[in-house]
């Protein structure tokens, strides 16, 4: 029995997931980490029993209708949780913010700005003083209503909507209209209008050019299509809409991405012409404070908007307003992120910068007596930035807080208070609790995978460095705050950029570099979004890069829908053996048949997805376990067709290992399943929801993608932080796999902050010294050696103690 000041947190019998029945005590009032290599259960122990369990009590705490929905939803698999104070949970989301969210909305730093501007800015003679909603471009009555307060218009033209005007309609003059029926529906609705369709665009009437291609009308006319051999077609009503509607509407309404991207290239952006970019009417943009417009002093960086605001001082409301502000930005700038502006739209920032946005909220928020859970805070952090991470987490357990952290970085596994390494492996061969306890009594531990990055015996061994076969060179590069840089990169060779967050990594590698191989003409095979091609001056030796793959952290998919076994081509393979199975031939079923995607083989209550959305109204809407099929995502009658004594949903449910050994025999399968152990994978289900999946875990799985593919040319993959999310260990498997890249003739290049990877590369480029203004700058470029000599870099001392040269 417990007593009710128990200064523990006690959970017995947690078996979420791979938890083997793990019971752990954790003392309250601490900064406790979890460790272990990734998939062994040190996430399902923190977040999947101990925050769940403390959200479940919270919703059994608001109203009936929210209980019922939560016995949908489901408790955690663990036998007792005893003293859980209530938890916030501070997770790496990978779901995209919109637009119109930036650091202000995420911070709330934006509402105390527009308050401010609303009681103490300086009005013009005789202007009514204004609310703070019209300091706000995502309200009505402060939204300029030519840009709809998002600062940019887009417009097309007849250049973009119509490239090649040699071309009749009918052959596809209008590249922007949509292809299958619906283009031929609208070519069609034309030609019943009376329009030429089989002339070229040019000799067409002026006049008509521009309404086919910009009218606002939306006639409907009878279609009378050509009839084809063996279909009958009926004559039908058919609605016209020219291109830049469709192009303007697909833009603006079209859930698809892919069909966005398209209507993307036939479109230009452009500062709103009426409001010049502000996002604002022009009453607020009248409304000035020291001596600046409201969207002025949004687009500054903190540091510098600090300054501002400090200097204009200010009596009454202007002075208690200001210094809510100044001690609001004083805790993100403390969190290294003083370089971002305000303005700053979310889906520009990594799911780090996110995190500690939201933690910097948190510590403003004054709460005591609650358990932060965390998940990776110095994910994306730079070893000086987790330095002051470090310092915010230790602020938050002094107002009495306690402080679980889910993290790889040892750094910060050597701050704690209480240390809770879980393992020793990942998936079925994880999921004990080796040690809960001081960090120092993991030296003991002979299991644990932490225990020797935690106690190094010595620093690693110097390898040789290798030389390059050429050279990528880049001058003049202009874009964001790299400002007429000239950089080089060297061919055949590993290299790492590393630099403070903010100092211009990605935007030198993965849009300068990027940019100027994608746009060259030659072959892009990118494992993210297509980049455009930046802004530089010259560039030289692109053409000794036969290929470019891009590997970044976005997700491979963003329903339960996506899953690794999809996504890796596995799940075809899969489905063909099913249906050759011999129940499966006598029942007729084909491949389909063991698809979650189509009708025939699916469970219908959930169609495939294995989840159903449950509705919360007042929260967030979220999975439950469909009643019917519990998950499994079949039909019964599908259900009962077995492979080596399997069904396709047991299957599904195999870890990446265990089905290596499952396909043993089967060669399409065994090739995917071995680059993916290679990797680090091996704990993955070949089910698992793309949902459930870190930013690093996607790009693991797009790189052993990658890798099944036969070598051909010189390569260059450009990997953006491929490290986030791994242990040390998981970060020795990848590592083996890159440089297994380049010692088969490819160039690899990654922005990185591990300073373990950085010292085992061949060539550093160090970007800085600061973020934002304050970087920028190639400070240094060499071999690790050189770099962590160089006196300017904030790199070059952390370098320094992963080389042993301290």
């Amino acid at each position: 029995m417990t007593s009710p000041h128990d200064p523990y947190v006690r959970v017995r019998g947690a078996r979420e997931h791979n938890l083997r029945n793990a019971d752990v005590d954790i003392p309250r009032d601490t900064l406790t980490v979890f460790t272990g290599v990734s998939g062994s259960g040190k996430s399902s122990l923190a977040f999947g029993t101990i925050y769940a369990e403390a959200q479940r009590r919270y919703f059994e705490s608001v109203a009936p209708y929210a209980r019922r929905l939560i016995h949908q939803v489901g408790a955690p698999a663990v036998g007792e949780v005893t003293g859980l104070p209530p938890a916030v949970s501070l997770e790496q989301r990978r779901s995209a913010p919109g637009a119109r969210s930036s650091v202000g909305t995420v911070t709330t730093l934006s509402n105390s700005l527009r308050m401010l501007f609303s009681r103490a800015g300086d009005y013009p003679e005789g202007a009514e003083r204004l609310d703070s909603d019209a300091f706000s471009p995502n309200t009505a009555v402060g939204a300029c209503p030519r840009c709809h307060g998002l600062g940019r218009v887009h417009r097309t033209s007849e250049e973009l909507l119509v490239p090649d005007p040699d071309l009749s309609i009918r052959e596809g003059a209008i590249a922007a209209w949509p292809g299958a029926w619906q283009g031929k529906n609208l070519r069609d609705v034309l030609d019943a209008l009376g329009h030429d369709v089989d002339r070229p665009w040019r000799e067409l009437d002026p006049a008509d050019r521009e309404w086919i291609l910009f009218t606002d009308e939306q006639p409907v006319v009878t279609v009378h299509p050509v009839r084809e051999a063996g279909r009958i077609q009926r004559p039908y009503q058919g609605t016209y809409m020219s291109a830049r509607r469709y192009v303007m509407h697909t833009f603006a309404d079209s859930k698809s991405a892919t069909l966005r991207a398209k209507a993307e290239r036939f479109l230009t952006s452009e500062p709103c012409p009426v409001c010049g970019g502000s996002r604002l009417r022009p009453e607020a943009m009248a409304v000035t404070f020291a001596g600046r417009t409201i969207a002025q002093l949004a687009g500054l960086a903190l540091t510098d908007l600090a300054d501002v605001l400090a200097a204009a001082g200010g009596e009454g409301a202007a002075r208690v307003l200001t210094a809510d502000l100044l001690a609001r930005i004083a805790t993100v700038t403390e969190l290294g992120l003083g370089y971002l502006s305000l303005d700053r739209t979310a889906p520009t920032l990594s799911s780090g910068e996110l995190q500690r946005l939201r933690l910097a909220t948190q510590l403003r928020a004054g709460l005591f007596g609650v358990v932060y859970v965390l998940d990776e805070p110095s994910a994306g952090l730079h070893p000086a930035d987790t330095e002051a991470l470090l310092a915010v987490l230790g602020r938050l357990k002094e107002s009495g807080n306690t402080v679980f952290v889910v993290e790889h970085q040892m750094d910060v596994v050597r701050q704690a208070d209480w240390l809770v390494d879980v393992g020793p492996l990942a998936g079925e061969h994880g999921g004990r609790v080796l040690h809960s306890g001081p960090p120092a009594g993991l030296a003991e531990v002979a299991d644990s995978a932490t225990r020797r990055f935690l106690f190094p015996d010595a620093p690693p061994p110097p390898r040789e460095v290798r030389a390059p076969s050429g050279w990528l060179r880049l001058y003049g590069v202009d874009r964001h705050n790299v400002r007429g840089v000239d950089a080089a990169f060297p061919l055949g060779v590993f290299t790492a950029v590393t630099g403070v967050s903010g100092s211009g990594k990605s935007t030198l590698v993965g849009q300068a570099l990027a940019g100027a191989l994608a746009g060259r003409g030659g072959a892009s095979e990118e494992q993210g979004p297509k980049q455009p091609v930046a802004g530089y001056a010259r560039a030289e030796g692109l053409d000794a890069v036969d290929r470019l793959v891009q590997v970044d952290q976005r997700p491979i998919g963003r329903t339960p829908r996506s899953n690794l076994a999809t996504y890796t081509g596995l799940f075809d393979v899969v489905r063909k053996l099913f249906a050759a199975t011999p129940l499966a031939r006598e029942r007729g079923y084909r491949a389909g048949r063991f698809s979650f995607n189509v009708p025939g083989g699916r469970c219908e209550t959930c169609q495939g997805e294995g989840f159903v959305s449950v509705e919360l109204l007042f929260l967030p809407s979220t999975y439950a376990p469909c009643p019917d099929c519990h998950g499994a995502r079949y039909n019964p009658e599908t259900l009962d067709v077995t492979l080596h004594g399997l069904n396709i949903a047991q299957v599904l449910d195999l870890t990446v290992e265990a089905a290596a050994g499952f396909f043993a025999d089967t060669p399409a399968a065994a090739r995917s399943l071995r680059t993916l152990l290679d990797v680090g994978l091996g704990y993955l289900r070949l089910g698992q929801p793309a949902t459930e999946l870190s930013g690093g875990e996607a790009q693991r799985i797009k790189l052993a993608a990658e890798l099944q593919r036969a070598r051909r040319g010189h390569t260059l993959y450009l990997l953006d932080e491929p490290t986030t999310g791994l242990h040390p260990a998981d970060v020795e498997v990848l590592m083996r796999q890159l440089h297994g890249l380049v010692d088969a003739g490819s160039t690899v290049v990654v922005v990185e902050h591990d300073m373990a990877v950085v010292a085992g590369a061949d060539w550093v480029v160090d970007l800085g010294p600061g973020g934002g203004d304050q970087g920028g700058r190639i400070v240094a470029a060499g071999p690790p050696v050189e770099v962590a000599r160089a006196p300017e870099s904030r790199t070059a001392g952390y370098l320094r103690a992963a080389l042993g040269l301290v």
